[in-house]
């Protein structure tokens, strides 16, 4: 199975972390994830853990288990920037 590797400078290639998109979030050893104050009491949200190399993981705290996704900052940056300006509203709209 192929994986993007990230080796901390934002480029795709085998890196000397071993951190790549879709590996096991239990294997992010020593991260700390942290998630929204917003979230609710059933713990259905998405975590955050930044990465030693400076990267961005995200994972779905319903299967903390799962896979992580990893993201360079800029990319976090990115998103963050749409979700303040209200771009993916209508994906939460009734």
């Amino acid at each position: 199975m192929d994986h993007d590797v990230y080796d901390g400078d934002g480029h795709d290639g085998a890196g000397a972390s071993g951190v790549y998109n879709g590996m096991a979030a239990t294997r992010l050893d020593g991260v700390a994830w942290q998630k929204s104050r917003h979230s609710n009491s059933q713990g259905s949200c998405v975590e955050f853990a930044r990465l030693p190399g400076g990267e961005v993981a995200v994972r779905n705290s319903r299967f903390p288990d799962g896979p992580a996704l990893v993201y360079t900052r800029a990319e976090i940056e990115a998103m963050l920037l749409g979700v303040k300006d209200g771009e993916f509203d209508h994906l939460v709209a009734s």
